[in-house]
C-alpha cells in the first residue's frame, strides 16, 4: 500500500518537471494576432502601457478607465472605472462589422456530432 502511494506521488512529481514545448504549425503561426517575438519585450518594459494599448485597440469600451492598474498586493484591479460589455465585445461588434456569417464557435459532442455557430446565430 505504501509502495503504491510512493509510486503515485513520484508520478505526480514527474509531471511537474514537464519541459517539452509544442510549437504551432508555421501556417497557423503566420495568421496569429501576434507573431513578433519583440512583443514580449514591449510588454515587459511597460506592462501598464502595453495592456492599455491592447485594451484600447482590441475592445470596445462604453466608458474609458481612469486607472490602468491599481495594485495593492496581493490584490490587483485592472482598468479601474472603465465599463465594457463582454457580450458586445464577443458578438455584437463582429456582426456590426459584417462578420455575422463567420463561424464564432465550433462544438463537437461525444459521439462525433459537430455543430458550428456563427456570430449572428449566437447574437
Amino acid at each position: 500500500m505504501a509502495d503504491q502511494a510512493q509510486t503515485r506521488a513520484a508520478t505526480i512529481e514527474a509531471l511537474y518537471a514537464e519541459d517539452r514545448t509544442f510549437p504551432p504549425p508555421p501556417e497557423f503561426a503566420k495568421q496569429a494576432n501576434f507573431n513578433d517575438p519583440a512583443i514580449y519585450e514591449r510588454a515587459a518594459s511597460d506592462p501598464e502601457g502595453f495592456w492599455a494599448g491592447q485594451a484600447k485597440e482590441l475592445l470596445t469600451w462604453f466608458k474609458p478607465w481612469d486607472t490602468v492598474l491599481d495594485w495593492q498586493p496581493p490584490f490587483a484591479k485592472w482598468f479601474v472605472g472603465g465599463q465594457l460589455n463582454a457580450t458586445y465585445n464577443c458578438l455584437d461588434r463582429h456582426v456590426e462589422a459584417g462578420k455575422g456569417d463567420r463561424v464564432a464557435y465550433y462544438w463537437e459532442g461525444e459521439p462525433g456530432d459537430k455543430k458550428t455557430f456563427t456570430y449572428g446565430e449566437l447574437l
